[in-house]
């Protein structure tokens, strides 16, 4: 792999790592240089894990407010009830708990910047609030009637649609052209692929010398390939496990294939699966795992044609489907070809399907599956 030396220089903003040479990328570098050194107020949007607030901290490293605090707040994260003390500060007394004044998110950011993460997720009645911050510099603490002058730079971010919910009438028009003065969207990961490398490497270079890696160029050629629905966050803990795994080792595709795949690791048979995979000889014998459909359907074969029957009507791979709706058709008939060939048997369907017998009980619950 190219070393990271190599591309810093075009791929960093001040001190802050906005790691691609995409199009895209280069592109929001250059909305970056250009909306930092101003005081306007900056919206940004793209999907969770993308990097929202990396830029919002990229923006506050390259203004001149650099020397401020950079404040950033959850607007999803913080219950309603709690928002507005936490934004704007209270008064001794102000409500059951308040024993002593506190200076709320603009206080501290005064001379900063304040990033609003979830902006989207902001209840209705604080938007009004924060629309008359915004217009006038000027909040009140809860409690208090003293009128406080801040200086707050506002960036703002959010993973919803926001003109879907101005439609709605979920989020206030105003508030979105006071927030949005320079709109910036960051791309999904999978829209700019070709970074993919560069960012694996970036973040193996962040490991600790013991636990770093490599992947092989059939790994990051799959890698580049991937949807990433995680973005850059699923990519960043994928390169965590894999130090875990396979310290100081080049790392194949198969393994990588597995590693994304264990991604979520809570049943015990994926759990045994990862405990697997960390063994130099993980290659997973066909002698010894059966496939789930010829346990299901050798497991009686006088009901083979009958079983095969179940999945004879689904669409051949490549045609126009609803996936959601045919995962959830073929996890029920399963169920019920499993069920079938343990003559109804819970415990011994679970074993076909390998599930635990509660987990199918469950399931059994969800898709009302009677046991005859």
């Amino acid at each position: 792999m190219a070393s990271i030396s190599s591309f810093r220089s075009a791929s960093v903003v001040e001190n802050t790592a906005l790691i691609g040479e995409s199009p895209a990328m280069r592109e929001i570098r250059y909305l970056i240089q250009q909306v930092a050194p101003t005081s306007a107020s900056v919206l940004i949007t793209g999907p969770s894990g993308s990097g929202k607030e990396m830029v919002a901290s990229s923006i506050h490293a390259s203004s001149p407010r650099s020397q401020g605090r950079f404040i950033p707040v959850n607007c999803g994260a913080i219950p309603r009830d709690l928002l507005e003390s936490e934004l704007f500060g209270h008064e001794k007394g102000a409500f059951t708990g308040a024993v002593g004044q506190t200076c709320g998110r603009f206080e501290e950011a005064d001379g900063g910047t304040l990033f609003l993460d979830e902006i989207g997720d902001m209840p209705f009645d604080m938007q009004v609030k924060l629309l008359r911050v915004l217009e006038d510099n000027i909040i009140t603490r809860v409690g208090g009637r003293q009128p406080i002058h801040v200086d707050t730079r506002i960036i703002s971010a959010t993973h919803r649609d926001i003109h879907n919910a101005i439609e709605h009438k979920a989020f206030r028009e105003d508030l979105f052209y006071r927030l949005a003065v320079f709109p910036i969207h960051l791309p999904s990961l999978a829209d700019r692929s070709c970074d993919v490398p560069l960012l694996a490497e970036y973040f193996c270079d962040r490991l600790p010398e013991s636990r770093r890696f490599c992947f092989s160029s059939d790994s990051l050629h799959y890698l580049s390939q991937y949807s990433w629905p995680g973005n850059i966050r699923e990519l960043r803990n994928l390169i965590e496990r894999t130090s875990i795994l396979y310290p100081d080792q080049k790392v194949g595709v198969e393994q990588t294939q597995k590693l994304l795949n264990l991604a979520v690791s809570s049943q015990p048979a994926e759990r045994d699966a990862l405990w697997n995979l960390s063994s130099p000889s993980s290659e997973i014998s066909s002698d010894h795992d059966l496939s789930l459909a010829d346990d299901i359907l050798e497991d009686d074969p006088d009901n083979e044609s009958e079983n095969l029957a179940l999945f004879a009507d689904f669409p051949i791979p490549g045609d126009a489907v609803k996936l959601k709706e045919l995962v959830t058709e073929l996890e029920c008939r399963y169920i019920t070809a499993a069920l079938n060939s343990a003559n109804n048997i819970v415990s011994d369907a679970a074993r076909l399907l390998g599930l635990h017998r509660t987990t199918l009980i469950e399931k059994m619950n969800k898709y009302k599956i009677s046991r005859s």
